[in-house]
């Protein structure tokens, strides 16, 4: 299978146990993670070579997050060493009606004063075919969007895949970068883009036609994204597909979710998964974005199929504590055809 490529920022998360509040707790649960490292870590779960690319400081708590890269089978050797510290995130997880909070101390991060030239991207896409970013990247400085803009061109040049995940967050950007020049231009050079329609809004100014989803709440409709979907195409003619998470938040504890995929002709729609009881919903987006790259690298033809991997793969993931995805391929397939007994394997 194809090698992948994904290029980003992993941070330390800290978490208090549980469900306490930041308020509560005498201690934080360590995890490190990001979403395209949550990325490279689901495709080397499911077998499939792939190098994480990111810079890292060189001090005890970065080589803890190159081992935590290591230890899940992705490469690290096309990692840069320099500056002075791993960017950081503290996440108080909701129940029922409370929702999650996440407090970011990122600045002056390794990867946020990354810099033109620091990476030898001829270097990094030797025998690459696929390469991932997301709009969380850009988000962090404008060195780290520069650079980013040095991948995608890279990438485009040797005629690889470029694949993102639109990501907008709302605490991010905040360096004065133009977002939406910045992101309009990053992403002209991608065939697979994943967004969904607070992305495209917050982004491009793209939106549902005749639909408010914020006052739709859980009750979301495949349909009404198709014109998002049509609109993403109009603007990015090189992107081949558009697709579009589906998350009905009916409370923190209790989503839906399903997924859309537009090829430019036809739109396919898996079934809508409920997920209660939520054990952890960060990295959701990342593991659908995982399973979508694993499916159409195995399933080239079969984009039904690449889909409803992905949106099996991520409901998953909602069970698994942590950023990354640690569902099995059987995993997923057995969630595929309809298996959700959660039976004990014996």
């Amino acid at each position: 299978m194809s090698k992948v490529v994904t290029f980003g920022e992993i941070m330390l998360r800290l978490a208090p146990p549980g469900f306490l509040r930041f308020s509560q707790t005498n201690n934080f649960d360590v995890v490190y993670g990001g979403g395209e490292s949550n990325v490279a870590v689901s495709l080397a779960n499911y077998g499939v070579s792939v190098d994480f690319v990111t810079r890292l400081p060189n001090n005890d708590i970065g080589q803890c997050a190159m081992m935590e890269m290591r230890k899940r089978g992705v490469g690290v050797d096309k990692i840069v060493y320099g500056g002075d510290r791993l960017g950081i995130y503290f996440l108080e997880t909701g129940a029922v009606s409370r929702g999650s909070k996440v407090v970011y101390d990122r600045a002056h991060s390794a990867i946020a004063e990354v810099e033109s030239g620091m990476i030898d991207w001829d270097s990094v896409f030797e025998g690459v075919e696929w390469f991932h970013w997301t709009g969380i990247t850009p988000a962090i400085s404008q060195g780290a969007a520069d650079v980013c803009l040095e991948a995608v061109k890279a990438a485009s040049a040797k005629g690889i895949t470029i694949s993102t995940d639109l990501n907008y967050r709302a605490k991010l950007w905040n360096y004065g970068g133009d977002r939406e020049a910045i992101m309009t231009e990053l992403t002209s050079y991608c065939d697979i883009i994943l967004g969904n329609e607070e992305d495209a809004e917050k982004h491009f100014g793209i939106h549902p036609e005749g639909l408010d989803v914020h006052k739709h709440g859980h009750d979301v409709k495949a349909e009404a994204f198709l014109s998002v979907c049509k609109q993403m195409m109009e603007k990015f003619p090189r992107a081949k597909k558009v697709i579009t998470t589906l998350r009905g938040s009916i409370s923190a504890s209790h989503n839906t979710w399903a997924g859309v995929l537009y090829d430019g002709s036809k739109m396919y729609e898996t079934r809508q998964y409920q997920i209660t009881d939520i054990v952890d919903r960060v990295g959701g987006g990342d593991s659908f974005m995982g399973g979508l790259i694993y499916g159409l690298l195995k399933y080239p033809e079969d984009d039904q199929n690449a889909l409803d991997f992905a949106v099996a793969a991520s409901c998953l993931k909602h069970t698994i504590k942590g950023d990354a995805n640690l569902a099995t391929i059987a995993e997923v397939e057995k969630l595929m055809g309809g298996d959700a007994s959660g039976r004990v394997a014996r």
